[in-house]
C-alpha cells in the first residue's frame, strides 16, 4: 500500500468521521448527517477492502465485499439526501412536484443514454447473472443519485446557499466520478493515479465541509413561479432532452431505461403545461374579477357598470321592457364618518352594499361607484320601476343613536329616456343631485326656521346678532372660495351658533361685569348644548359639528375640545371670527361698540393666535369692500335668500 493510498483512505475515513462527529456534537439534523456519514463510511470500507485485499489478485471476483460497501453507499446516501432536503422544503405544491419530476427524469434519461450501454456491454460474462446485476447496479445507482439531487433542487425552488451548494457539489462529484470510472474501465482508458482518482476524495471533502457550515437563511419559495420564466424554462429544457433521446433512438441503440425515462419526462412536461394553463386561466379570472369589483363592498365597480351599460344600451327588448338605472348618493354619511371614524364608515358602506345586493339579487346588478355613491341596473317592466327604486333606496338607509343615513336617488329608463351610456349617466346624476338639493334644503330649512323662531321669541337681541353674523360669515366663506354646499352649511351654522345660550341663565348673559369661574363654566357649555339641540334634526347634523367648534381658537386655547389650527373645521373658524367682529361693533351689557376700523385692527392683532390668519384677512377684505373703504359706514343688507359676494 503506497503513501498515496494511505492519504486517500484517510481522507475518505476522515470525511465520514467529520459527518458522524457532527451528529454527536450538534443536535439539529442528526438523522440526515448520520445517514450521510454512514454512507461515506461504507464507501470508505469498500475502498479499503478493495485496496488491501483485491488489488493484487489476478481476477477480481464480482460481486465482492468491496461491492457491498460501494453499493450500500447509494441507498443510505439517498435517505440522507431526502431527509436533509426535506428540512429546506416549506411546501409541496403540485407545480413544484412536477418540476422536480421533469428535472429528475430528464437528468436520469440523459445519463442513462450516455453511459448505460458502454458500461453494460463491458460487463462480465452474460451467463453470470449476479455479476451482470452488480455491474449494472453502479450506473443505475449513479443515475438515480443525479436524478434525486436534481429533483430535490427543483423541489427547493432552485435555491442555493453555501452549505447546500457544497453538499450537492460533493454528491455530484462522487456520482460523476464513479460513472466516469465505469466508462473508462469499460473502454480500457482508465489510468490509475490520474486526475480522476482525486475526484472521490474531493467529493468527500466537500460533503464533510458542508456538514459543519451554518445553514443559510433563504426566503420561502412560493408554490408557483409568478414570473413565468420557470414555468417555461423547466418544461422546455426537459422536453428538448427527451425529444433528443427519442430522436437518437432512430439512429443508434438507446438503452430501454433511457427511452422509458424520456417518455416519463415528456408526460411530466405535458402535465406541467396543463397545470400552468389551468393556473394562468384561474389567475386571469381572479385578476378580471378584481378589476371589476369594489374591494370594500364586493359589488361591481364603475368599470363593470360602464361595460354592462354598453350592453344594456345595445340590447333588443320586448315591448314594455326597459332597463332601469338608478344612481344613489348617501345623505348623512360624511357626518357619520367624521363622528365615528373611517373604519366605522367603511363597515357601514359594506353593510349598505350587502343590503342593496340582496335586494336586487336575481333582478339586476348592484354597483359601488366610489365614495358613498351606489348604483342599480335592472331589466324590468314599466310597472316594476317604482317598486325597485323605492326598495333600493330604502335598503341604503340606516339610523341609530345620533345619526341618520339616507340615500338620494336619480333614475333613468333606457332606451326611453337615454339612448347612450353617457346620456344615461348624465341624466341620472342630474336628477340625483336635484333630488338631493331639494331634500336637504327642505329638511334643513324647516328645522332651522323652528330653532330661529324659538330663539327670536326668547332672545330678540340675540337673534338679530345671529343674523348679522350669518350674513358676514357667508360673505367671508364666498371670498375664500368655499363651495356652494359648504357655504350653505356656514350660513346655517352662523345662524344657529348661539342657540345653546337659551339654556344659559339671563343673569349670566346680561351681567354687566366680569364673569366668575363658575359662570364661565356655564358659558363654555353652550356650544355643546347647541350641538345636541341642532343634531336632533338629522338634516342639520353637519351644522351641529360646526357649531360645536365655533369657539375654538387657532392657538388651541378655545373650547370645548381645545382644537388648534387646521384641526378646527374651516366653517367653525369663519363663524368664530365673524362672531367676534360683530360682538366688537355691537353694544353689549358689558361693553360699548367699537368703530369698525378699530375692530378690524383687533382682528388683525389676534390673527395667528385667536383667529385663522387667512380667515382674518378675508374678513378685513369683505368688511372694507362692503363699506366702500370706509370702516365706519354700516354694512349693507344682503339680498334676501342670496348671500352677498365679496368679489
Amino acid at each position: 500500500m503506497t503513501v498515496q493510498d494511505c492519504v486517500y483512505y484517510a481522507i475518505m475515513v476522515g470525511a465520514s468521521a467529520a459527518c458522524l462527529a457532527r451528529v454527536v456534537l450538534i443536535e439539529k439534523e442528526r438523522l440526515a448527517w448520520g445517514l450521510i456519514g454512514l454512507a461515506l463510511a461504507v464507501w470508505a470500507a469498500g475502498e479499503i477492502y478493495y485496496g488491501l485485499v483485491l488489488t493484487d489478485q489476478s481476477s477480481v471476483p464480482v460481486p465482492s465485499p468491496a461491492d457491498a460497501g460501494y453499493l450500500l453507499f447509494y441507498p443510505i446516501a439517498y435517505a440522507g439526501l431526502i431527509v436533509l432536503a426535506r428540512r429546506r422544503l416549506d411546501s409541496f405544491s403540485a407545480a413544484r412536484w412536477i418540476d422536480g419530476l421533469i428535472v429528475g427524469a430528464a437528468i436520469a434519461a440523459l445519463a442513462a443514454a450516455l453511459a448505460l450501454n458502454p458500461i453494460v456491454d463491458a460487463g462480465t460474462r452474460p451467463d453470470d447473472t449476479l455479476a451482470v446485476a452488480t455491474n449494472l447496479a453502479y450506473p443505475i445507482g449513479d443515475v438515480a443519485l443525479l436524478a434525486l439531487i436534481a429533483t430535490a433542487w427543483a423541489l427547493d425552488g432552485f435555491r442555493l446557499g453555501t452549505r447546500w451548494t457544497l453538499f450537492v457539489a460533493g454528491m455530484v462529484v462522487l456520482a460523476i466520478s464513479d460513472g466516469t470510472f465505469l466508462l473508462q474501465s469499460a473502454d480500457g482508458t482508465y489510468v490509475e493515479g490520474g486526475l480522476l482518482d482525486a475526484a472521490w476524495p474531493l467529493g468527500a471533502i466537500l460533503i464533510a465541509t458542508a456538514a459543519w457550515l451554518r445553514p443559510s437563511t433563504l426566503p420561502p419559495v412560493s408554490g408557483l413561479d409568478r414570473t413565468g420564466t420557470r414555468e417555461i424554462a423547466i418544461p422546455a429544457t426537459g422536453a428538448l432532452i427527451a425529444i433528443g433521446i427519442q430522436a437518437a433512438e432512430r439512429f443508434t441503440h438507446v438503452p430501454p431505461a433511457a427511452a422509458i425515462l424520456s417518455l416519463v419526462t415528456l408526460l411530466a412536461v405535458v402535465l406541467r403545461m396543463t397545470l400552468a394553463f389551468r393556473d394562468n386561466r384561474a389567475n386571469l379570472v381572479a385578476t378580471t374579477h378584481e378589476a371589476l369589483t369594489d374591494p370594500l363592498t364586493g359589488l361591481g365597480n364603475r368599470r363593470l357598470l360602464l361595460a354592462e351599460l354598453d350592453h344594456a344600451v345595445g340590447r333588443t327588448r320586448r315591448p314594455g321592457e326597459v332597463c332601469l338605472m338608478v344612481v344613489f348618493d348617501l345623505d348623512g354619511f360624511k357626518a357619520y364618518n367624521d363622528a365615528y371614524g373611517h373604519p366605522a364608515g367603511d363597515a357601514l358602506l359594506a353593510r349598505l352594499g350587502e343590503r342593496l345586493s340582496g335586494f336586487v339579487d336575481g333582478r339586476g346588478g348592484a354597483y359601488r361607484l366610489g365614495g358613498d355613491e351606489f348604483c342599480l341596473l335592472a331589466e324590468c317592466s314599466a310597472a316594476q320601476v317604482d317598486g325597485l327604486v323605492a326598495g333600493a333606496t330604502a335598503s341604503l338607509g340606516e339610523h341609530g343613536d345620533g345619526f341618520v343615513v339616507t340615500a338620494a336617488q336619480g333614475s333613468v329608463l333606457i332606451p326611453v329616456e337615454a339612448q347612450t351610456r353617457e346620456a344615461a349617466l348624465t341624466l341620472a346624476d342630474r336628477r340625483m343631485y336635484a333630488n338631493k338639493s331639494r331634500e336637504r334644503a327642505s329638511a334643513g330649512a324647516q328645522s332651522t326656521d323652528v330653532l330661529l323662531t324659538a330663539l327670536r321669541e326668547a332672545e330678540p337681541d340675540l337673534h338679530q346678532h345671529l343674523c348679522g353674523v350669518a350674513e358676514l360669515a357667508v360673505a367671508v366663506a364666498d371670498h375664500l372660495g368655499v363651495g356652494a354646499e359648504e357655504r350653505d352649511e356656514v350660513f346655517r351654522a352662523a345662524e344657529l351658533h348661539d342657540v345653546g345660550k337659551m339654556a344659559i341663565p339671563d343673569a349670566i348673559l346680561s351681567k354687566p361685569g366680569p364673569l366668575d369661574p363658575a359662570e364661565w363654566e356655564f358659558i363654555r357649555k353652550h356650544t355643546l348644548i347647541a350641538e345636541r339641540i341642532i343634531a336632533a334634526a338629522p338634516a342639520l347634523v353637519p351644522i351641529a359639528r360646526l357649531v360645536r367648534s365655533s369657539h375654538e381658537r387657532w392657538d388651541g386655547a378655545g373650547y370645548p375640545d381645545g382644537l388648534a389650527g387646521e384641526a378646527i373645521p374651516l366653517g367653525s373658524r369663519i363663524v368664530f371670527a365673524c362672531d367676534a367682529f360683530d360682538a366688537m361693533v355691537s353694544d353689549r351689557p358689558y361693553s360699548v361698540a367699537m368703530l369698525r376700523a378699530r375692530a378690524l385692527e383687533e382682528v388683525d392683532r389676534c390673527a395667528g393666535s385667536q383667529f385663522d390668519p387667512r380667515v382674518a384677512a378675508a374678513l378685513r377684505e369683505v368688511v372694507e369692500w362692503h363699506s366702500g373703504g370706509d370702516g365706519d359706514r354700516p354694512l349693507p343688507t344682503a339680498v334676501p335668500g342670496l348671500p352677498p359676494r365679496a368679489l
